[in-house]
């Protein structure tokens, strides 16, 4: 039971869309992640997703539209709802994510970006 610093973890990687694991909350994960450029359309049939942007600006992509959220904000994707995050201006776009042990990274699609864990930091 020690604070975690969210500034110092996400100074120990570099590499975007590949999410760190910080912490653990009962059957949640808190997880950190880089994000830059379009990520996979997806949808997770059995979990809700929040995004936390920490830093930059995040573009929530939604087939019938994009919603944009800035640092100090959050979002939340509700199970079931394709989506797709971006950043644009090549931006890389620091977030928090909160979502259950068993949310896979890419949802429904099996892509070359997807991931089976997490590491954790």
């Amino acid at each position: 039971m020690k604070p975690i610093n969210l500034i110092e973890k996400h100074a120990l990687f570099t590499e975007t869309w590949h999410p760190r694991q910080i912490a653990v909350v009962d059957d949640m994960q808190v997880i950190l992640a880089k994000l830059q450029g379009e990520f996979v359309w997806h949808a997770h049939d059995e979990e809700d997703e929040l995004f936390q942007v920490l830093k930059g600006t995040l573009y929530m992509q939604f087939r019938d539209k994009t919603e944009v959220v800035r640092a100090g904000e959050i979002i939340v994707v509700p199970k079931g709802i394709e989506h797709c995050p971006k950043t644009e201006n090549n931006e890389v776009v620091e977030v928090l994510l909160f979502e259950k042990l068993t949310t896979a990274h890419t949802g429904n699609v099996l892509h070359e970006r997807s991931q089976n864990f997490y590491p954790k930091i």
